[in-house]
């Protein structure tokens, strides 16, 4: 096997970072039960019992096999309802396409409209999977590193100083993980007006934590600006909003002509998704009162948290406006983002994410989940708390 030859775009992949410091927060329990893992952008709540019972519903009918590869009709006009009545977001049904998860949708859409030396722009902090995503498809990442002294807001002056003729899409995330911040009207003001100028750029919108917002915050959702409508992709899913993550549920919304060639490599790749996941997801979209509450802890854990990070000497963090991760910025001389990361492994016994992994580079940082037990997001706060003072600044 030394001489066969690999793809070289999947050589050229970083693992996945977050895939493995969970691993080692697993690892680590084994030995030492005490140990706190924050790096899973993983629910503690259990799915709701009615989409449960409905899934289990739909396979006692023969919701077992293949189902039309688009996603159940009445699932797809459960959510082109949503769109419209969440997002403004005004479309067909046939403009909806149900994918075994989010990220699945991400990877449909950028190796479909992608080709080879195409450039796309990347938002840091971004998440871990878009540039290995690019990369799949043979694209260029383009990396915006944004300013966390001017909270991460995008500005005309960034986007312009990245795009090329060869940029063919700009991914944006928000709710964002990891800083949690939401998408400003004045910034989506910002995106379109780009969009305007760039004729040759599609957006790919990520709003897979729109239902977790705090403090009456709202996020803009760009398929909504009727201008530019027609070349915005997106995205969202189940997993974060229902606590479904092992469902592997998501979907995405496009243009007929980003449809076509997207609908066409789902149908060599998955062919569809499971019929008794998508009975159950069209009462999912009607758990409004489940998901309202685990935003209502949600947000309990984020002022715990977010509180106690903030008390100790060194450490900066914004309280998020959405999404369920405490992004904090560390000031230790001689400890970046990695060195971090591994002195709380080894002082505090809390994983977390290093920020270096979304492309904050010119801070150290840390993304913490607080989808854990609150006693969990207590004792957390407490032991970083504890191992940061005894570090010298």
């Amino acid at each position: 096997m030394e001489s066969f030859r690999y793809n070289p775009r999947i050589r050229a992949m970083r693992p996945s970072a977050s895939m493995a410091l969970m691993a080692k927060a697993r690892e680590m329990q084994r030995t030492d039960p005490s140990v706190i893992g924050l790096a899973a952008g993983e629910p503690d709540f259990p799915t709701p019992d009615r989409i449960c019972m409905e899934a289990i519903r739909a396979m006692s009918e023969g919701y077992t096999h293949y189902t039309p590869g688009p996603g159940l009709p009445e699932l797809r006009q459960a959510i082109r309802d949503k769109l419209a009545r969440d997002n403004d977001i005004h479309c067909e049904t046939e403009d909806i396409l149900v994918t075994p998860g989010g990220k699945n949708a991400i990877f449909l859409a950028v190796n479909a409209l992608l080709n080879p030396g195409d450039e796309v722009i990347l938002l840091d902090p971004s998440w871990v999977s878009y540039e290995p995503i690019v990369l799949s498809a043979g694209g260029v990442p383009v990396h915006v590193r944004l300013d966390w002294q001017a909270s991460y807001r995008v500005t005309r002056e960034a986007l312009e100083a990245a795009v090329s003729p060869r940029t063919r899409l700009l991914i944006v995330n928000y709710p964002n993980n990891p800083t949690g911040r939401v998408l400003t009207p004045a910034e989506a003001d910002v995106l379109e007006s780009f969009l305007l100028d760039n004729p040759q750029v599609a957006l790919l919108s990520d709003e897979v934590y729109e239902k977790i917002l705090f403090d009456g915050n709202v996020t803009v959702s760009m398929a909504s600006r009727e201008r530019v409508r027609e070349r915005v992709i997106t995205v969202n899913g189940f997993s974060k909003c229902a606590a479904m993550t092992g469902w592997r549920l998501g979907y995405l919304a496009a243009d007929k002509r980003f449809m076509e060639p997207i609908y066409k490599l789902h149908q060599h790749s998955a062919s569809c998704v499971s019929g008794f996941v998508q009975r159950a997801a069209v009462v999912a979209l009607d758990c409004q009162q489940e998901m309202e509450e685990m935003r209502r802890i949600y947000q309990e854990r984020r002022d715990l948290f977010v509180s106690e990070l903030n008390e100790i000497p060194g450490v900066h963090c914004e309280s998020p406006a959405g999404a369920f991760y405490a992004w904090a910025i560390f000031d230790y001389p001689g400890l970046d983002s990695n060195g971090i990361c591994t002195y709380l492994m080894d002082h505090a016994g809390v994983v977390g994410m290093p920020g270096s992994e979304y492309g904050e580079l010119r801070a150290s940082s840390m993304r913490f989940s607080f989808a854990n037990a609150t006693e969990d997001m207590v004792r957390a706060g407490e032991r970083i708390k504890s191992a940061l003072l005894e570090l010298p600044r």
